[in-house]
């Protein structure tokens, strides 16, 4: 997992800009999570779901307003992988995500995480932080 400014998926590969850093803002901005999964050889074939959350430093889930009330940060879905032919039985299976958010109003001087689960498991390395800058007037 990796934060970026914006990252697209093409054949299969992960074409990321702007990668690497660990704060924002102040201002809003877009922003993007890039995603290698690794899939095991005995999980191909199989539907597998994926959730991506934004917490707060606390743990507790941020919040945006919507046109539906205020709703979580959290993007949704499904992958499922073949058996490539020609590659040694046993290897894992690449999969890309590209995640890309619009600007969110954070709150400044903050830490949030994103926390990734696939199947309802959550691995303690499946996470990335970050910190939003404090506001002009904040300095």
């Amino acid at each position: 997992m990796l934060l970026c400014d914006s990252a697209q998926v093409a054949e299969g590969k992960l074409f990321i800009l702007g990668a690497g850093w660990s704060m924002i803002g102040p201002n809003p901005a877009p922003s993007a999570v890039a995603i290698k999964i690794d899939v095991d050889w005995n999980q191909a074939d199989i539907q597998h779901h994926w959730e991506l959350f934004l917490v707060d430093e606390d743990g507790q889930a941020v919040l945006v307003d919507t046109p539906d009330g205020e709703k979580p940060i959290e993007v949704r879905g499904d992958f499922m992988v073949g058996k490539p032919p020609n590659i040694p039985e046993g290897s894992p299976i690449d999969v890309a995500l590209a995640i890309n958010m619009m600007p969110m109003p954070l709150k400044h001087s903050s830490r949030f995480i994103w926390h990734f689960v696939i199947d309802g498991e959550m691995q303690e390395d499946w996470t990335l932080s970050f910190t939003t800058r404090p506001a002009a007037n904040d300095l």
